[in-house]
């Protein structure tokens, strides 16, 4: 029998089951875990490319990325990968993929290929533990507010990733970059899945908040930042060969950490498509930032 147990902080482990051999009772268990810790951690699982793929297209249709390298057979797979001679990782920072879309992702399943001897943890984020722990000032704000998010700092021409050689092989198509529209999301979303609210602004997208002074709305965001980022809200994942770990975009953060200089890390990652999403406070829409 499939075992769900909560970790501390953010996240759950699921026991007792096989990735490549689910039943209909080990998927809805799997399912409900996943809505609602938000993260969810997988140990001792043999996983082929062809497993990946169809444990993934089990929850939504997968999401081609646009920017990371991709498996030579498998494009579905994008490639998170650290040589051994790179200086930077690829998600060393707190940030929610793919906020910066009107759709942002449902989420990522990430499988381990090749590991470090000690090192390359991912750290998690609970958003909803965030939001309910927010003193009542703040939490009325970002219960009426709007924020920004963008993937052009990041992507484009001269971006982050672009204007840095290490990363080069690793992420490209600047051009895609170039083109991303910037979106305008609740501050606080309610959860498709549990229908929970979930604090939605991350370090790594949001650049902004709709109606409010750029340096202003810099402050709040660094104190919003400064407080979901708290261990009381997070926990550790020390990746093992066979570990898998599948979390969700829209209620957790996560942050990749580069303490293994010298050895090559070798990830695969899944990402699937999500939906509009819907502000706790009705009156907050999602929309496009036209220019």
């Amino acid at each position: 029998m499939t075992v769900v147990t909560p970790l501390t902080g953010a996240g759950a482990e699921i026991t007792n089951v096989d990735l490549t051999d689910l039943s209909d009772d080990d998927f809805a268990t799997i399912h409900q875990a996943f809505a609602d810790y938000g993260v969810i951690f997988f140990r001792g699982q043999e996983l082929t490319e062809h497993d990946h793929i169809a444990f993934a297209q089990r929850f939504s249709t997968i999401n081609i990325n646009r920017f990371f390298s991709f498996h030579p057979d498998f494009p579905e797979i994008a490639l998170v990968v650290k040589e051994a001679d790179d200086k930077f990782n690829i998600g060393g920072g707190w940030h929610a993929d793919h906020s910066y879309d009107f759709d942002p992702a449902l989420g990522s399943i990430l499988v381990a290929r090749e590991l470090p001897p000690t090192g390359g943890d991912t750290l998690f984020a609970s958003m909803n533990a965030a939001y309910e722990a927010l003193p009542d000032d703040m939490r009325e704000f970002v219960d009426t507010h709007a924020a920004l998010h963008s993937g052009k700092h990041i992507f484009a021409k001269d971006g982050a990733y672009d204007a840095i050689e290490d990363f080069q092989g690793r992420i490209g198509n600047a051009e895609a970059g170039n083109e991303l529209v910037d979106t305008v999301h609740p501050m606080v979303i309610k959860h498709p899945l549990s229908g929970k609210p979930m604090l939605f602004v991350n370090p790594g997208f949001t650049v902004g908040i709709d109606g409010i002074a750029d340096e202003e709305a810099k402050l709040i965001l660094l104190k919003l930042y400064e407080h979901a980022g708290q261990e009381q809200f997070t926990c550790r994942f020390e990746w093992k060969p066979g570990s898998v770990a599948f979390w969700d975009n829209r209620a957790v953060w996560h942050f990749a950490q580069n303490d293994y200089e010298g050895h090559r890390r070798v990830m695969h990652r899944i990402t699937l498509d999500g939906c509009p999403l819907e502000g706790m406070n009705p009156t907050i829409a999602s929309s496009p930032v036209t220019v």
